[in-house]
């Protein structure tokens, strides 16, 4: 992924859309289980961190940058590992 994706992914206000998804019924009820036991609101935030880090893989995969050492940089410039998860899961 470009730093420039990865920038405007990060951007606090990212501009939202509806998208209609028809699922499994059962595996919409265990989102909503497994939800709060990794500390998102509800099981649409957890969609989005899945899809987004489907996406974030195939992007590194297609484009040829890896964000496991963009992480790594940013550690080591202190950029704290808990500001680094809250931006990823925002990026999805």
């Amino acid at each position: 992924m470009k730093l420039a994706t990865i920038k405007r992914r990060l951007a606090k206000e990212r501009p939202m859309i509806s998208v209609t998804l028809r699922m499994p019924a059962d595996v919409v009820e265990d989102l909503k289980r497994i939800a709060p036991r990794k500390g998102y609101a509800g099981y649409q935030a957890l969609m989005r961190a899945y899809v987004g880090a489907g996406l974030r893989e195939d992007l590194e995969r297609h484009e040829g940058v890896d964000l496991h050492e963009l992480v790594a940089r940013l550690k080591e410039q202190g950029v704290p590992s808990d500001a680094i998860t809250r931006a990823l899961k925002r990026t999805a």
